[in-house]
């Protein structure tokens, strides 16, 4: 499912104490900064997630990092795995792409949408605009959902808890992600829905400890983009599945209200999984926003 002739360029760079790998897709096409997009994952995710969206920006060059402690990238020292921590590693990358002299474009997806508002908001000067996808506008532990985020704090709890080679095996058990992978899919075309369930039991659970993963969770069930909403200035596009019950449309309406500079794009039929399920209609709103004046 990914693009014919993709081969993006492994590298890796030493950030607050962590070897952290990135992607560079289109590397030909680095040299202006403004046409280079930065793309930071979500929770348990990984670069692969955002690959589909990537290929179909022909002519930008990406940059996908894995987050620290979660695909091939190492763990952080001296800071915690939390938005703060990871906006500092993302700010850095962008900077070491030359972000300062040439700001950047950001997208985050789910969690990652988080850490791109944080870095927005505290270095606006990196970053030329913001794409958020599926983007966590309200907190999981209150309203509708609170029940469920609750079970789900206590299952990464639990896994902290035990002994860390059982609690890896707890977290990373192939029936809960692949229950996950189906509750979070809405497309109805068979070999997709094979290819995201394949795609969420190879990457899903390559993280570094239940510890780590544990303090990401919790951080991104206390933090929501609309905690930077005030400070985000820059030209900003939201991305939105209508049936996202992770991210609500209601949520993403009442964001996009509040920034003085924002685009909604509503995509119908999807939940959470728009990176997965419809990249082709994700890429097409981003090209179409980054290409307007």
């Amino acid at each position: 499912m990914t693009a014919p002739g993709l081969r993006p360029a492994e590298r890796t760079a030493r950030i607050c104490g962590a070897e952290l790998h990135h992607w560079v897709y289109r590397a030909e096409l680095a040299e202006d900064a403004r046409r280079t997009v930065l793309m930071v994952h979500g929770l348990r995710g990984t670069h692969h997630g955002l690959e589909l969206i990537a290929g179909r920006l022909a002519d930008r060059c990406v940059v996908i990092p894995d987050l620290p402690g979660f695909g091939a990238s190492e763990p952080m020292v001296g800071h915690r795995h939390d938005v703060p921590g990871y906006a500092a590693v993302v700010a850095e990358l962008m900077e070491r792409l030359g972000g300062r002299e040439r700001p950047l474009v950001l997208l985050g997806h789910s969690f990652g949408s988080v850490v791109a508002a944080h870095v927005a908001s505290c270095a606006p000067e990196l970053v030329h605009r913001l794409v958020l996808v599926n983007p966590l506008a309200t907190p999981a532990l209150r309203g509708p959902r609170v029940v469920l985020s609750g079970l789900t704090s206590a299952y990464y709890a639990l896994g902290k808890a035990l002994p860390p080679r059982w609690g890896h095996s707890l977290l990373a058990n192939k029936l809960v992600v692949f229950a996950a992978s189906r509750a979070m899919t809405r497309t109805k075309d068979k070999q997709l829905r094979r290819f995201i369930d394949d795609s969420h039991l190879k990457h899903f659970s390559s993280f570094h400890s239940p510890a780590l993963l544990s303090e990401t969770f919790e951080a991104s069930v206390t933090r929501t983009v609309a905690d930077y909403a005030d400070a985000l200035r820059m030209r900003t596009l939201l991305i939105a599945g209508e049936t996202d019950e992770i991210a609500p449309i209601g949520g993403q309406r009442a964001l996009a209200a509040r920034l003085p500079n924002a685009e909604l794009v509503v995509i119908p039929e999807v939940g959470h999984l728009v990176h997965y399920e419809t990249p082709g209609a994700a890429a097409e709103a981003i090209q179409r926003f980054l290409g307007a004046p």
